[in-house]
């Protein structure tokens, strides 16, 4: 079983913590007092937003972050870090996470998804550190039977590497609980993280083109981008465009913070959705960032994008009854706070001082 120690006691290492989704988890951790430690190679992050995390929880706080700049595959970096600390828990968002380019470069996706994480967990096991929040999806959902999504709905072959390298992680640390029942695994799916922090000073910044919606709507709100293509416009859906369950990164943040204060304690393997419940099509999104950057965003519907599922969203009930989360903000929220982030970094970090 592992330990039950109070947030000031907890020390969390978050792997890929300067990255979009971890950077905001590491400001609500350090906003409840945990001591964490960052470890990102920044090959698709910034220190910049190591920089701003600081900024936005204050001096003291900052106080209680270490950043090593360290690839996870990287063993004896780890080992460094893991005799320099004493850490409790780990929360593990580091990988490469393109869908489009993993089915370019399947070797490089199955190489550093799944063999970073085998390294991490042989690393944590040699310094008695068996408590992991891993940052999965809900691609392993594949194209659903039934919505909306529990925990409970079967998970299916997925559709691409990315979506494998979630699918076989969860296996995996699913078997370490089975082999060692110490382990405490939770299994966070994620559904479709957007928005930022409403500081604005950190955000989603993608490394050349967007794959995901919300950073190509914004680049084309700020003029980067001509046009939104929205990849079909004949699904059996109100508006014939894919409904999917945005959440704002925020309220994902807060739900690795409840994951850790529930998994604290306890030993065994949990699975839980983090959505809003509530499917939002792709229109839905432009109209809402339309009004929030307050001009008419261009579109063009284009053929139906291969892999793509008509429409997905979450019942996140059991987090609500276990964790005591749910989602607070709604799309209106996300589109401003995107928008907020983006017009203030028009070129996310690369032009920061």
């Amino acid at each position: 079983m592992s330990r039950t120690l109070s947030a000031d006691e907890t020390c969390v290492l978050v792997t890929g913590g300067a990255g979009f989704i971890g950077s905001h988890t590491v400001v609500e951790l350090l906003e409840r007092g945990y001591q964490v430690v960052i470890v990102d190679d920044l090959s698709n992050s910034s220190p910049v937003a190591v920089d701003r995390i600081k900024t936005i929880v204050g001096p003291e706080a900052a106080q209680n972050l270490t950043f090593y700049e360290a690839n996870v595959l990287d063993r004896d970096a780890l080992e460094r870090i893991f005799s320099a600390h004493r850490i409790d828990r780990v929360i593990h968002f580091a990988g490469f996470k393109a869908v489009g380019e993993s089915v370019q470069k399947p070797l490089e996706y199955y190489h550093n998804n799944i063999e970073n994480t085998l390294v991490l967990c042989d690393v944590m096991r040699q310094h008695g550190c068996k408590s992991i929040i891993f940052s999965s999806s809900a691609t392993v959902y594949g194209d659903p039977d039934a919505l909306p999504l529990t925990e409970e709905s079967p998970k299916k072959p997925a559709t691409n590497p990315y979506g494998w390298t979630k699918w076989m992680i969860e296996q995996i640390l699913t078997d370490f609980h089975t082999a060692d029942p110490e382990w405490n695994v939770v299994l966070l799916r994620y559904f479709n993280p957007i928005g930022a922090h409403p500081s604005g000073l950190i955000g989603e910044d993608p490394k050349g083109i967007p794959n995901n919606l919300v950073p190509y709507v914004a680049q084309t709100a700020i003029g980067k981008r001509d046009t939104v293509h929205v990849f079909g416009g004949d699904y059996d859906t109100p508006d014939g465009t894919g409904v999917r369950d945005y959440i704002h990164v925020c309220d994902l943040a807060t739900g690795h913070v409840a994951a850790l204060a529930w998994m604290n304690g306890k030993t065994g393997v949990e699975i839980f959705n983090l959505g809003t419940g509530t499917g939002t099509s792709v229109l839905e999104i432009i109209r809402a960032f339309s009004a929030a950057c307050g001009h008419e965003i261009p579109y063009v519907i284009e053929d139906r994008r291969a892999g793509d599922v008509t429409a997905n969203y979450a019942d996140c009930t059991k987090a609500r009854e276990m964790m005591g989360w749910e989602a607070k903000f709604d799309i209106d929220d996300m589109c401003r706070d995107s928008w907020n982030w983006q017009s203030k970094n028009p070129d996310g970090y690369a032009t920061a001082q």
